[in-house]
């Protein structure tokens, strides 16, 4: 097993966003501090390694201490078109793959809908004359002086990067390996897909390779200067970046395997969001995260939060369901299930002919922001509009590091929505959050609704810099009588960096009936990844691995299927009738029905390593703010104005009642009339609709 090093005397967890950059730091004593600065494009690294040098003057991190990040970097990658110019090596025949796609559709009545290009030129999309069978037998060997041409026209064409993937070399990875071995004498970067994803489904397979290939030289030219600045810095030799399923990997691994991390930057809020439902009763949580750029939601029942293991990148808004997708790229990784909208602070609001508030998803970004700032922003968005509201501090926000100009605000608004609409500038601003809160239903109905779970059986988590605004407001809209707000709500996401373990993924197709599984066999599958899984862990390993089973399932015919958790302690000789069960249970959960005559197929087996760590959740304190006060804040024509207290989270202690204004360094939640807050053992505050 991996041993690493000794535990480091402090953790420090890094997110980017696209407005601000949040920084949680665990020193050697368990004491907690926090950290909120504007993010810094085009290079967002230099804003982690800023903080970080700060906290090396000061004395509170060292040569020991391990940094744990999550990135947009991927994603961003992909959306703007920035990546390499990549290639692709396949087998003659298959060099349209990734133009054929799947047969879904995401406008089905729109003849004109155009789907996004192939991230490699056919160009550079190159069929070579080999052949694998579907049994991995050779049926035309490979040509290695062929393939040595071929590499060798690439070069010349400039490529940067080449994805590999071979019809069935899941099966036999012979011929790839031969590639990837003559690819080690170039420049290139290089993704195999037996290397990535060693599984049944040429689309998805070719997909996902391509995108690693595609934002590879990108990911790795950035983590690798990041790691490099660090150890500059503070002699830091330990970087990790946060996975798309909420584990860790390294560095390495990341610039190795970058499709991992493209949902990086959402995924550690729901991870904090897991750990403090296991400190709390509150187990059914949706996880509500607005920053300045997007809002992100995502589902977790039973303390468990919800994977997909099929996702698509560079489609704009993430709200598609199993059956109708086709707007991005393919990835067959494991992700978080988490819905995302272009609705933030800094999301620009505009006004369209019609009369209509439109919201997003262009955003300000940290550069130039919300015109409230004063830093360059000329087009009113979200922020802006709180301003008007009174919800957000007229004076300054972040913890005093970013200055608000309410004069700014107020002529945005009424020169980009009021004046158009006709409308008073507080009506219009009331608008705006109007529009922005069904905006972020809509994310939430996606995870939840969608997915046939109803909203009010859960408790609504909020955080981020804007979620605790929203939070009361959107629960009523989707009639949710429970709110909670975590301590360091505002960077909650990186609170959620340092709860997460290191973890890797394997998966093995199998393809088969469930009626010819022999449950021996089966176990034997598990096994051989397990293997696999312990080998590419570092030598020495002193701590126990975690280690679980899942499988891929569908019914016999379908073209799609379900990623479901295998019970790995039970009798071996009930392995396939366990499948089966958890299976029509899922299917039913998932659609609403289950097929349970019918014969299942086994697609493909996973296997989970994970290393447990002890986090920060429970560190998290009540923030000390600037003492009593009030401010005056507009609800809407139906509630009309109030002059609302603005508290401390301290002063919770004993239950308060709405209109209260809660404000903290990193964020501020409202609290309307009909609501009541009150702060719990974890410094949390509970909100509950009483009226």
């Amino acid at each position: 097993m991996d041993n690493l090093p000794s535990a480091p005397t402090a953790r420090i967890g890094a997110d980017i966003g696209g407005t601000f950059t949040d920084v949680a730091l665990v020193d050697g004593n368990g004491r907690l501090a926090i950290h909120k600065v504007v993010s810094t494009p085009p290079d967002f690294g230099r804003a982690v390694a800023e903080v970080v040098e700060r906290l090396q003057r000061d004395g509170a991190v060292g040569p020991e201490t391990e940094v744990i990040h999550g990135t947009t970097v991927a994603t961003n990658a992909i959306l703007e078109r920035r990546g390499a110019r990549t290639a692709l090596l396949t087998t003659d025949g298959f060099r349209d793959v990734l133009e054929l796609r799947r047969a879904r559709a995401p406008e089905l009545y729109d003849a004109r809908y155009v789907p996004p290009p192939p991230l490699v030129d056919r160009r550079w999309r190159i069929g070579l004359r080999e052949r694998i069978g579907p049994e991995g037998q050779v049926l035309v060997p490979i040509d290695e002086a062929e393939v040595r041409r071929v590499i060798a026209f690439l070069a010349a064409e400039g490529v940067e990067s080449i994805a590999v993937c071979l019809l069935h070399s899941f099966r036999n990875p012979s011929h790839e390996r031969l590639i990837g071995r003559i690819l080690e004498e170039t420049a290139a970067y290089t993704s195999l897909s037996v290397d990535l994803l060693p599984v049944i489904g040429e689309y998805e397979r070719t997909s996902t390779t391509v995108v690693n290939a595609y934002i590879g030289p990108v990911v790795s030219r950035y983590v690798l200067d990041l790691a490099a600045d660090l150890r500059r810095i503070a002699g830091i030799g330990r970087l990790q970046v946060m996975q798309s399923s909420g584990g860790l990997m390294s560095a390495a691994r990341a610039a190795r395997q970058p499709a991992q991390i493209v949902e990086s930057g959402p995924a550690g809020g729901v991870i904090a969001g897991v750990r403090l439902g296991e400190v709390s009763a509150a187990r059914d949580l949706i996880c509500l995260d607005m920053g300045g750029t997007t809002a992100k939601a995502s589902v977790i029942e039973g303390g468990v939060p919800t994977l997909t293991s099929e996702y698509e990148v560079g489609s704009g808004i993430s709200l598609s369901s199993q059956m109708s997708k086709g707007r991005g790229y393919a990835l067959k990784v494991p992700v978080l299930d988490i819905a995302e909208v272009g609705a933030g602070g800094g999301s620009i609001v505009t006004a369209d002919p019609l009369g209509t508030i439109l919201v997003g998803p262009h955003s300000a970004g940290a550069v130039p922001g919300p015109v409230c700032y004063a830093a360059g922003g000329t087009h009113a968005t979200v922020t802006d509009a709180n301003v008007v509201l009174g919800f957000v501090n007229p004076e300054a926000i972040a913890g005093g590091s970013r200055a608000i100009h309410p004069d700014l605000a107020h002529r945005a608004i009424r020169d980009d929505v009021a004046s158009p609409l006709g409308l008073s500038v507080e009506a219009a601003a009331h608008g705006v959050f109007g529009v922005a809160t069904a905006t972020m239903a809509r994310a939430v109905k996606a995870v939840t609704t969608y997915r046939g779970r109803d909203p009010r059986d859960f408790v609504l988590l909020a955080f981020g810099g804007n979620g605790p605004i929203f939070a009361a407001a959107l629960a009523e809209s989707l009639g949710m009588r429970h709110v909670r707000i975590p301590a360091a709500a505002g960077v909650f996401s990186a609170l959620g960096l340092l709860e997460a373990e290191e973890a890797w993924h394997l998966s093995q197709s199998v393809f088969a009936v469930s009626a010819a599984l022999d449950p021996d066999d089966l176990v034997r599958h598990y096994r051989v990844l397990e293997r696999r899984l312990l080998d590419e862990l570092a030598e020495g390993e002193t701590r126990a691995v975690e280690i679980t089973w899942g499988a891929d399932v569908r019914y016999a015919g379908q073209g799609y299927d379900l990623t479901i958790p295998v019970d790995r302690t039970g009798a071996p000789g009930d392995l396939v009738a366990r499948l089966r069960e958890t299976f029509h249970a899922t299917h039913a959960r998932a659609y609403g029905h289950a097929a349970e005559s019918d014969e299942i197929e086994l697609v493909n087996v996973r296997v989970t390593g994970r290393l447990p760590r002890s986090g920060a959740i429970s560190r998290a304190t009540a923030a000390s703010g600037q003492g009593a006060s009030s401010r005056s804040i507009w609800l809407g024509p139906r509630l009309g104005r109030h002059v609302a207290p603005v508290l401390d989270r301290a002063d919770l202690r004993m239950p308060v009642m709405g209109p209260v204004l809660i404000e903290e360094p990193d964020t501020t939640t409202v609290v309307p009339p009909g609501w009541s807050a009150r702060l719990d053992e974890q410094n949390t505050i509970v909100m509950e609709h009483v009226a």
